[in-house]
């Protein structure tokens, strides 16, 4: 799961391949940490507009707090901001991601998470799933995620939970789950999960980075405070990983959802699963080859 470097040590490497995850501590520093924060700040009071960014909110509680960070919970595909999109150019994260991806490295789905509170709804509660199940590309080992945290993440503010070495699996059904009035559009959880694989919280500090398998089976939990919990986070591939169809597979009722989406948005009526990722890749380093 891991590539010849000079970065990693061995034990990382291997504490990677059993588990499919890595942390590294204070990676980020608060500067930019603190940059990207006034971007979202200015994102959500609508003082820029990044072309082709998924702004999700809240709408209960707009008519509370009008045009603010107390109501967007997730700003999805800023690779049109080039502030935000800065994240995924940061040599120190760069570093890591080439010894999972190689040198020719794609930022492919970029996200700033605002996890509100959240009391009884559990409206931002994110099921256990595998980020695979979004993606028409493979190969999977040449895929990583960068997620950053922008203050400290624990269990009572929604920190992420991962369940080691299930990126060794394969990629599982995952539909929405079955709770009432519980869900947000297109977070997709597990349809059968396995409560047998113990589950570690992801305790983490401002500037610390998890890289992680895309079948790696995680989730978070409520934020039960009253401040909120954001993060950053990138999805990077190899330019030589390659698009797949999805019909007649798992992924078959997710293409149809997210086309529905975009054709609804950009009023366009031809639009594939291909295409959308397509518009959301950006390279980062190295060569262009196939996404």
């Amino acid at each position: 799961y891991t590539l010849d470097n000079d970065v990693l040590t061995m034990e990382q490497r291997q504490f990677y391949e059993d588990n499919g995850y890595l942390l590294i501590r204070k990676l980020v520093s608060d500067e930019d940490i603190e940059r990207f924060r006034k971007e979202f700040v200015r994102i959500c009071k609508r003082e820029v507009t990044p072309p082709g960014a998924m702004i999700m909110k809240n709408e209960s509680l707009r008519s509370q707090y009008g045009q603010s960070e107390k109501v967007v919970n997730k700003v999805q595909d800023f690779q049109e901001d080039e502030e935000l999109f800065r994240y995924c150019t940061l040599p120190e994260v760069l570093k890591y991601v080439e010894c999972f991806t190689g040198p020719n490295i794609m930022a492919m789905h970029t996200m700033l998470i605002n996890k509100l509170p959240d009391s009884e709804k559990q409206t931002f509660l994110h099921p256990m799933h595998q980020d695979l199940h979004y993606f028409p590309f493979r190969p999977a080992d040449l895929i990583v995620c960068s997620w950053t945290a922008m203050e400290r993440a624990d269990e009572s503010n929604g920190c992420l939970v991962v369940q080691p070495g299930t990126h060794k699996q394969t990629l599982k059904p995952h539909d929405y789950p079955k709770w009432e009035g519980k869900t947000n559009k297109l977070f997709h959880g597990l349809l059968d999960e396995d409560e047998t694989i113990p589950k570690v919280h992801l305790v983490m500090e401002k500037g610390d980075t998890v890289f992680f398998h895309p079948l790696l089976i995680h989730g978070s939990g409520i934020n039960k405070t009253s401040g909120f919990r954001k993060s950053i986070s990138c999805h990077f591939a190899s330019s030589e990983c390659y698009y797949i169809d999805v019909k007649n597979t798992t992924q078959e009722h997710l293409e149809k959802e997210l086309v529905e989406m975009v054709q609804k948005k950009y009023d366009t009526t031809s639009v594939k699963l291909m295409d959308i990722w397509n518009f959301r890749a950006r390279l980062v380093q190295g060569e262009r080859i196939n996404l």
